[in-house]
């Protein structure tokens, strides 16, 4: 055994040994290629191993041991040529790692060269392109055109061969053109004016118009008969006739064929835009040549708004899109418009002044219909302010619209200013008939323009007016302009003032007409004898006092004079008026200015709550409600004796006491007010008290 381990390690030295060295050239080699790998039983390893091999060629067999020395042959040769292969290793390894570097130190240089260049050719190549960007937008634009152009020579050729055969499908008109025609119209109806504003028509709605451009032209230029600057109704119901014929073949043929596309278009309507273009370069055409004749141009004005009116009512065509009409709203024509509607205006205004009834209502006979009792001067004129409204209604342009409301302004104060100086005429007559129709008649406009001012139309020029309205209707204060935005206010506010003052002034002379009038008449009565009439228990019956018979009789007849040729608001004014009036003269020329005694105090009660008072009860329920200081005076002259002077004592102990409050005693207005006195002060009170003449002796 012994024998045989030292023979396992004798041979283990030779290939531990050789091991070692092995090892020690790889552990060079790996410090070459910067990799370091350590094991620390790396040497235990390799024993087992050797021992292993032992064990597998000789085994435990002691007869085995011959093959020893050919088992160690073998190993030290297989050592020898390990050596000679790591030697060799060894040699090369530097060699091509140096080579590898030298070639990896050329590409670098390389690389960088290259990439100089490709920075030079870069810088090169950009600068080149910008220089030829704007080339290359214009060559782009070119292609695009001729692309563009291709497609649609290969789309009308397409056409050129289907739209002949329309006749056949219904189609309201037939073509009767060329080719080439298509062609050089296509590029007129691209051009014309007026096209921007609105999106391009699609291509089929233009060649369908294409005949009818021809026909239009034909007709409606040139020396035709057609052409006649007098007619515009000509052209203008020529075109409405080919958007009425057209409707149901572009409803029912050309719109399945849209929806099937999915093109959201409507044929009819884009028919009639088309249509439209035709009037539209016609209309510009021929205005500026009748803008220095009045009444061609007045008719052409009439015409386009009928045409306007029927292509939005009939055609339905949508606001949105404009029609003709805005080609009057060019400077000069516009203001030719406008002077021609302010010419026009005046000469009606002083025609309907004028007239044999201009001052008598055309309903006078009608109750129901006769309300305001306007006179026919006052009635046509707010007739023809509404007919410029619905003239300028339909305007595109709110700054238009607003230059007509000046106008209207400026008619209303014109016609405000000629009834002041009519008035001024009938003033020394005011309870004339033509005075009370001027007043009439300005309360007929008031009324109007009050309701115009709450009219939806209206309200909407107010707010442009509140943004636009001074270049136009002039400056306007912070304070208006406020009050026009919260509509607290309307645009007629500074005529329904004026208005308001010659109403009043006006209404003030009638009653200071029919007070003189009442003053005469009641001269008689108020001087009376009050203090000596008989007592009410020496009369059989209590009547009216024959001297207030002319003054009642001159207050109903005016009454019903006025009822009769006032409005019903304005003699409502007026009865209330008069009736205040009535109630300070009585007061203060009849009652205060006399005194009374029991039969002169009953007489003037009855006078007063029996006749005075149902002479105003046609118009109200309660009248003495009007007259306050006249009842009340009756009731203080109709007390009896002992509340008269318990009354006195309170009006007397107040004038005591005055500065010093007493709880006890009651206040004078208290003790007046349950008296059903409240209009009038202690202090008139106590001078009623002294009118009695039988208090007096007391």
């Amino acid at each position: 055994t012994n024998s045989a381990d030292d023979v396992l390690s004798n041979m283990a030295a030779p290939m531990m040994e050789h091991n070692n060295h092995s090892s020690n050239d790889l552990s060079h080699l790996q410090r070459t290629d910067c990799i370091k790998s350590e094991s620390p039983s790396e040497d235990e390893n390799f024993t087992d191993d050797v021992v292993g091999l032992v064990q597998k060629e000789i085994g435990g067999d002691l007869k085995s041991l011959k093959k020893v020395s050919g088992l160690l042959e073998k190993l030290t040769l297989e050592n020898k040529q390990l050596e000679e292969q790591v030697l060799t290793v060894s040699s090369s390894v530097p060699l091509r790692v140096s080579a590898a570097l030298s070639t990896a130190e050329e590409s670098r240089v390389k690389l960088e060269s290259l990439l100089e260049k490709e920075r030079v050719l870069s810088n090169t190549l950009q600068q080149h392109l910008q220089g030829a960007q704007v080339w290359a937008d214009s060559i782009g634009q070119v292609l695009g055109q001729l692309d563009t152009l291709e497609r649609h020579m290969k789309y009308l050729q397409c056409l050129a061969r289907v739209y002949w055969h329309l006749k056949q499908a219904a189609l309201p008109f037939v073509f009767v053109l060329h080719y080439d025609d298509l062609i050089s119209e296509k590029k007129e109806i691209l051009s014309r004016p007026g096209q921007s504003q609105t999106p391009p028509l699609s291509l089929p709605i233009q060649i369908m118009l294409l005949p009818l451009s021809k026909r239009f032209r034909y007709h409606f230029t040139g020396n035709r008969q057609t052409n006649n600057l007098s007619k515009p109704e000509w052209y203008l119901t020529q075109i409405l006739i080919w958007m009425g014929n057209s409707s149901n073949f572009m409803e029912e043929k050309i719109q399945p064929i849209l929806d099937r596309a999915r093109a959201k278009v409507n044929a009819r309507v884009e028919l009639c835009r088309g249509l439209l273009t035709l009037a539209q370069e016609k209309l510009a055409h021929d205005a500026p040549r009748l803008l220095y004749d009045d009444a061609l141009f007045c008719h052409l004005v009439d015409e386009v708004l009928q045409f306007e009116k029927e292509l939005r009512s009939t055609h339905s065509y949508p606001r949105a899109y404009p029609g003709i009409l805005h080609i009057l709203l060019d400077k000069t024509a516009f203001q030719k418009w406008l002077s021609v509607e302010r010419k026009m205006a005046v000469e009606k205004v002083d025609t309907m002044l004028t007239a044999e009834g201009a001052w008598s209502s055309q309903y006078k006979d009608i109750t129901d219909m006769d309300e305001l009792k306007a006179p026919d001067c006052a009635e046509t004129f707010m007739t023809l302010l509404l007919v410029i409204t619905e003239r300028y209604r339909s305007l595109p342009c709110p700054r238009a619209q607003l230059s007509f409301l000046a106008l209207q302004k400026e008619l209303v104060d014109d016609f405000r200013i000629r009834l002041t100086q009519v008035m001024k005429e009938e003033s020394r007559q005011p309870l004339s008939p033509r005075y009370c129709a001027i007043l009439n008649a300005a309360n007929y406009i008031s009324t109007v323009l009050s309701d115009w001012g709450d009219n939806v139309f209206f309200l909407q020029l107010q707010q442009a007016a509140v943004s636009v309205g001074e270049e136009i209707l002039g400056p306007l204060g912070a304070t208006e302009t406020g009050r026009l935005a919260s509509l607290e206010e309307s645009l007629f506010e500074a005529l329904l003032a004026l208005l308001e003052r010659l109403r009043g002034d006006m209404l003030g002379r009638l009653l200071d007409a029919v007070m003189r009038d009442v003053k005469e008449k009641a001269q008689p009565y108020c001087k009376d004898r009050w203090i000596s009439l008989p007592s009410q228990s020496d009369q059989a019956t209590m009547s009216l006092s024959s001297s207030a018979c002319p003054m009642m009789l001159c207050l109903r007849d005016h009454l019903l004079q006025l009822q009769q040729m006032l409005c019903l608001p304005l003699f409502q004014m007026f009865w209330q008026g008069l009736a205040e009036r009535l109630d300070n003269f009585i007061y203060e020329d009849l009652i205060l200015y006399n005194h009374f005694n029991e039969g002169g105090v009953a007489q003037l009660q009855y006078d007063m709550t029996r006749n005075l008072f149902p002479l105003f009860g046609h118009y109200c329920k309660r009248p003495e409600n009007f007259f306050k200081h006249v009842k009340e005076a009756c009731i203080i002259l109709t007390l009896k004796v002992g509340p008269a002077l318990l009354l006195c004592d309170v009006l007397k102990q107040s004038e005591e006491d005055e500065g010093i409050l007493n709880h006890q005693q009651p206040s004078p207005e208290s003790a007046l007010n349950e008296l059903g006195v409240y209009k009038l002060a202690p202090s008139d009170v106590q001078i009623l008290l002294n009118l009695r003449s039988a208090w007096l002796k007391q």
